[in-house]
């Protein structure tokens, strides 16, 4: 299994290749895996207690997880990721724990570049489906991986990591996550959402969809329990544009989100919803996520 896995990560480095100014491999010396640990520091900041040592990220890639980074043409680290592989449910699964960018070097596709980087490496190895974990209320992460990459949410944890990591970015408001997957066995589809294609477009659906934590700063928030039965079918979660932005300014503020936030989705997850895809109104400053409930069939009588 060894020798299987390491020329299956060999074979996909080789075919790796570059691009607008910069090179996706897998990371290979002692230099670049520091490379790594310092950039996390830039990212999370030096405080930040979560930070993988260059040890598990050389260790972890012997054993068919990756470690790969971005690459500038003079050596210097631009973007980096990093992802165990494990066995669920009898089927080779990857979880992708780390994806950082350089503040100067981002916008330029490197995350998406490295994410695919890493499908296809632990495609090699038989990896049919990859996990990770982001804030629900960043908007441009969720603009990426469910609108850009096609990945599905399957759980909301709140804290997931704890409380408090000792990163800035968490402070004040801990560490909820969206747990989402993304198939990547040969011929699965990568596709946004999940399937629920009869989602009519933002101007016909959802700008009518009920806002499931309306009223977060002016007391009116939504009586989830006034639906009854009566679910909708299209409903909506709203975040901020830039949650970090209101996390320097009014810390409160960014509680208030925290908390109308993870209400509405563990309520609409308990509810059969289903997290279709995300919508950014730059106009209000304001993100949608959009939610459908497959309708509810009964069997008549036989």
């Amino acid at each position: 299994m060894t020798a299987t896995t390491s020329c299956s990560l060999a074979a996909a480095d080789s075919s790796s290749s570059p691009g607008a100014g910069f090179e996706i491999r897998h990371v290979r010396t002692h230099a670049e895996f520091l490379q790594c640990v310092n950039l996390q520091k830039l990212t999370w900041g030096s405080d930040f207690r979560e930070s993988v040592p260059a040890t598990i990220l050389k260790i972890t890639q012997r054993l068919g997880g990756v470690t790969a980074g971005a690459f500038a043409p003079d050596g210097a680290l631009l973007g980096f990721i990093f992802g165990i592989t494990g066995i669920e449910d009898e089927s080779v699964v990857h979880w992708s724990d780390m994806l950082a960018v350089e503040a100067h070097a981002q916008n330029r596709g490197i995350g998406r570049r490295l994410k695919e980087f890493q499908r296809d490496a632990v495609r090699a190895v038989g990896a049919t489906r990859m996990y990770w974990t982001y804030d629900p209320l960043v908007a441009r992460n969720a603009h990426f991986n469910l609108n850009r990459l096609g990945a599905r949410v399957t759980e909301y944890v709140p804290d997931m990591y704890g409380t408090d990591t000792g990163s800035l970015l968490h402070s004040g408001l801990g560490t909820d996550r969206f747990i989402v997957v993304w198939p990547i066995a040969s011929g699965a589809r990568h596709d946004t959402a999940d399937g629920h294609r009869d989602v009519p477009p933002l101007a016909t659906a959802s700008s009518a969809a009920p806002i499931l934590n309306a009223g977060v700063f002016d007391g009116s928030t939504t009586d989830l329990g006034s639906f009854g039965d009566d679910l909708p079918a299209v409903a909506r979660v709203e975040i901020p544009e830039d949650i970090f932005r209101v996390q320097r300014e009014r810390i409160d503020h960014a509680v208030r989100w925290r908390q109308s936030t993870r209400r509405a989705f563990q309520w609409a997850l308990a509810n059969d919803y289903h997290i279709a895809r995300f919508e950014r109104d730059s106009a209000a400053a304001r993100g949608y996520y959009v939610l459908t409930r497959a309708p509810v069939v009964t069997s008549g009588p036989r």
